[in-house]
């Protein structure tokens, strides 16, 4: 058995918490998806998931394992990835998964202009995460989502992000050129795992402005917003089946920011300020016009864009 492999696979059923949602992300049908998880469990000789015909769980064994499956799986790909490129110095960057590939791309190809002797080497992952991989010394830096309350980490200038509601297109609301909070009563909401700062302060917006859940999901794919069983906030979205709309007053505002541990050296410097052009011109992000989180010292030639 490649045990890397299933624990690579045990990490992303441990995000979805939906079998379904994990082979559609991993690109295979659902039983080979549960049967490798099944065969983890004997390998292990431990129960990772209590399933149910609604709900899929982690155990106790589950929660445990599931921070030393994320790293020893970082930790492989590091190592593939330093053996692909020799000994070329290699900037290792954490981004959200929601940014999408034309960002990613975006972000790889302004970086590889910046700086031409370092590789960058990005992977995607929530700001939980890449908090951890920080702490670990398996990132070098992240794109995190704030509020991110961690002892030792630095943050860039912090970008804002006004979000609005994507509906299934059969959702009476998507007929009207803008939705305010209130009138998503009775609707379910998906929001992104690994983001739990970010999970409240949405939720706490929501309450603020008279939506109130009936339900909140936490998933990475939008099957449930298509399926019309609830609804999701993000940036515009141009999908079959779904329909984006803005949010009355923008009631939302999520930051976002780089971060490393510690100083940065001049690649991460310089990455940094690739990362706040790019999020402005591909990502619809602002300056932050509130009091920036606390920011290191950069030097004048490659430092963070203003």
């Amino acid at each position: 058995m490649d045990l890397v492999k299933h624990l690579y696979y045990f990490t992303v059923v441990a995000e979805e918490l939906h079998f379904g949602n994990a082979a559609v992300r991993l690109g295979m049908a659902q039983p080979p998806l549960s049967q490798r998880i099944r065969r983890l469990e004997e390998e292990l000789d431990v129960r990772l998931f209590d399933r149910s015909r609604r709900q899929v769980r982690l155990t106790a064994a589950g929660q445990a394992l599931l921070p030393e499956a994320r790293e020893i799986v970082a930790r492989v790909e590091r190592l593939r990835a330093l053996a692909e490129r020799g000994t070329d110095e290699v900037l290792r960057v954490g981004v959200p998964p929601d940014l999408g590939s034309a960002v990613i791309a975006a972000l790889i190809d302004g970086f590889r202009e910046a700086d031409r002797g370092v590789r960058l080497a990005p992977a995607e992952m929530w700001s939980t995460d890449q908090v951890a991989g920080l702490a670990a010394g398996t990132l070098d830096v992240g794109v995190v989502r704030h509020p991110v309350t961690v002892p030792g980490l630095s943050f860039g200038p912090v970008l804002v992000q006004r979000p609005g509601v994507v509906l299934a297109e059969s959702d009476p609301l998507a007929a009207g050129s803008s939705v305010h909070p209130a009138d998503l009563a009775g609707r379910g909401l998906v929001l992104f795992p690994g983001e739990p700062g970010l999970r409240e302060e949405t939720l706490t917006e929501c309450r603020r402005h008279g939506f109130v859940p009936e339900e909140v999901h936490e998933a990475q794919t939008l099957g449930l917003v298509m399926a019309g069983t609830a609804i999701a906030f993000g940036p515009r979205v141009e999908l079959p089946g779904l329909r984006w709309r803005p949010l009355l007053g923008d009631p939302l505002n999520w930051r976002i920011s780089t971060a490393w541990r510690g100083e940065p050296g001049p690649a991460a410097e310089a990455f940094g300020a690739v990362a706040v052009r790019v999020l402005k011109e591909n990502a619809g992000m602002a300056d932050d016009g509130a009091a920036p989180v606390r920011r290191v010292r950069t030097r004048p030639a490659t430092g963070f864009l203003a």
